[in-house]
């Protein structure tokens, strides 16, 4: 696998580093390790912490007519979120409910508070939580006055397994507790997490893959037609194209180094921008500190950007 290394500015220089490459995944497999034990840790310390717990399986099923026209959108706070495409026409949520809490008191108080909210908007679907925190972005809510910033004192995840037709548009995320995996669908992948990472298995459509402290995986069973974007803080991008791939792609990262096994990578120049600044006459150049390669014939942009992390980009074998 080819290494690239991206001066400021002085452009690409490449070079095969194997070894390097394999010492580099071998650190990163090694601190991914860390941060799973370092989770586990914290997990079992919040049921010792949270002895008292309430759990219920929620279903949800909804008859979809145009799946590519449609979205399937989940707002999660706390859990995982995994999502397979099939050959149906339903969206299917399963959901596994946990409450938990250090009194029974408040274990109470907690199954009376947490709501759950559902809807449809013709081939849409929505799931969120309403209370105690409404989770949907903030031209969403609803003002019920309720006081989101009192102290909850129990605790609740949401273990969302979702079945939907393969075509259908995803924007999924979720922020504490659990991965999110998408996998076998085929529409525009919106998918966010904080604490956990994204794995997107067989995807087809245009892609953003935003975590923060996690890794990012990807690979397409056909390359995406438009723009796409992967980002993590903290971990590894990774993503696999089939062999005829043409796309702009460029990097940003920090603390990592750039890998492909794509042949005949052109480097791309620096760009420059050229503005007047009329407050002194002059003229002001920005140069920009992201690098770019082109594969094939390039054409549409990919970007990936990380800090602590390497990113790696595949071919298909």
């Amino acid at each position: 696998m080819k290494k690239l290394f991206i001066p400021l500015i002085a452009g690409l220089v490449l070079s095969c580093t194997y070894t390097t490459a394999r010492a580099q995944d071998e650190k990163e497999q090694a601190r991914e390790n860390r941060e799973k034990a370092r989770e586990e840790e914290r997990r079992e310390r919040y049921k010792s912490e949270y002895p008292e717990e309430f759990k219920e399986h929620i279903s949800k099923q909804y008859t979809i007519q145009n799946a590519a026209a449609g979205v399937l959108t989940v707002y999660n706070l706390s859990g995982f979120i995994k999502v397979e495409g099939y050959a149906g026409d339903k969206v299917i949520i399963e959901i596994d409910k946990t409450i938990s809490a250090k009194t029974k008191d408040v274990l109470e108080q907690g199954k009376k508070e947490v709501k759950l909210g559902f809807e449809q908007i013709g081939d849409s679907v929505v799931a969120y939580m309403v209370e105690p925190w409404d989770t949907r972005p903030h031209e969403w809510r609803d003002d019920n006055g309720w006081n989101e910033h009192r102290r909850i004192e129990y605790r609740c995840d949401l273990q969302y397994t979702v079945k939907v037709p393969f075509n259908i548009n995803l924007r999924v995320s979720t922020v504490n507790d659990g991965d999110v995996t998408v996998k076998d669908v085929a529409g525009r992948l919106h998918v966010n997490n904080v604490n956990g990472g994204i794995a997107i298995a067989n995807a087809k459509g245009v892609t953003s893959a935003h975590t923060v402290n996690g890794p990012v995986t990807v690979n397409y069973t056909s390359n995406p037609n438009g723009d796409c974007s992967y980002y993590s803080v903290n971990g590894k991008i990774t993503v696999t194209y089939q062999s005829n791939l043409s796309a702009d792609l460029q990097f940003k990262s920090m603390n990592g180094g750039y890998y492909t096994d794509f042949p005949d990578v052109e480097m791309l120049p620096t760009k420059v921008s050229i503005t007047q600044d009329k407050k002194s006459g002059g003229t002001l150049y920005h140069i920009n500190k992201n690098s770019a390669i082109r594969i094939g014939a390039g054409g549409k942009l990919f970007k990936f950007e990380t800090l602590n992390g390497n990113i790696y980009i595949q071919k298909q074998s």
